[in-house]
């Protein structure tokens, strides 16, 4: 990370969740949640069938990472909005804190210490990423809220997917009511999908990034870094 000095006082620092602090994707969590009451062979043969399915989502994530989102959020239509939020903590602590990023808490660390706000933007759903954000120190996070019914969720997500250019959309709207100075912020992202985050802000950067955002940046001149799990991690749970 370029710790140069802002001239703003009102600079910010955005961040993706999945694939840029986390290596993980949207696709875990929910393997979390719908495994945890499973025997370990129930849990093993659902496993083995729902890889299926998640090869139609690698797909879909090519195309359009928002119609990807739409479509695999319905996959929680049915569950107890209650007993899948209880679980919140037990998915930081055995899917998302074993694959953090070390480099991220550094990189947070830099930022705060030049008097910049941060901010997550992630199209994960807010009850999943609010422990991360607690444990980051985070209290500001862009995310989507899934819809209930008679305590059950209903599938649907509260508003727009916040991928692509609702990503970007939700930044400026957020910059524009506490006063950021998008020219004199950063951003950090890993996918092509981020794209529109990244040209959002005066400081791109991309982690760990994927093809066509590595060839983007590389062609722009953005700052390209590699992450990594601390290999003393535990190993992650499903």
């Amino acid at each position: 990370m370029s710790s140069e000095a802002t001239d703003s006082a009102n600079a910010a620092v955005f961040l993706d969740v999945d694939g840029t602090l986390v290596q993980t994707t949207i696709v875990h969590y929910y393997m979390y949640f719908r495994r945890r009451n499973m025997s370990t062979l129930a849990g093993k043969i659902w496993h083995a069938a729902y890889m299926l399915k998640c090869v139609y989502y690698l797909i879909l994530d090519k195309i359009d990472r928002s119609k990807l989102n739409l479509v695999f959020y319905r996959s929680y239509a049915g569950l107890s909005a209650e007993e899948t939020r209880s679980q919140a903590a037990g998915c930081f602590r055995n899917v998302i804190e074993p694959r953090l990023f070390r480099q991220s808490l550094r990189c947070l660390n830099a930022h705060r210490e030049l008097g910049r706000r941060v901010v997550l933007v992630t199209g994960s759903i807010d009850f999943i990423v609010a422990p991360l954000a607690e444990q980051l120190g985070v209290a500001d996070v862009v995310a989507p809220s899934l819809v209930e019914s008679n305590g059950r969720f209903t599938g649907e997500l509260d508003g727009p997917p916040i991928s692509d250019g609702e990503k970007a959309r939700r930044m400026r709207k957020f910059a524009e009511d506490h006063q950021i100075d998008l020219a004199d912020s950063h951003a950090y992202g890993d996918s092509i999908a981020d794209l529109p985050m990244l040209e959002a802000v005066g400081h791109p950067h991309a982690v760990n990034p994927d093809k066509a955002l590595a060839a983007t940046a590389k062609e722009r001149g953005w700052p390209i870094l590699k992450w990594t799990v601390d290999a003393s991690s535990k190993e992650p749970s499903l």
